[in-house]
């Protein structure tokens, strides 16, 4: 583990340590876990981009899925 230096604002600060107090973990536990929260959103939203531009670049047929119509077992 690094140990690293950042510049937050005032306010920022504060409103970290409340929630970190609240929550009985500290300040550097709840950045930690903020930063992961941050990047596998990030990491989702990187997906999800690539995944739109893939069917924009290729769109989805009328024929594409007909052929799971049959398999389809709605019951009675």
């Amino acid at each position: 583990m690094r140990t690293i230096q950042m510049t937050l604002d005032d306010d920022l600060v504060k409103a970290v340590d409340r929630v970190a107090k609240q929550l009985h973990t500290s300040r550097s536990a709840f950045t930690r876990k903020a930063l992961r929260e941050a990047l596998a959103r990030y990491n989702l939203e990187q997906l999800e981009r690539k995944h739109r531009q893939g069917y924009e670049r290729h769109p989805v047929t009328s024929e594409e899925f007909s052929i799971w119509e049959t398999e389809q077992a709605w019951g009675d």
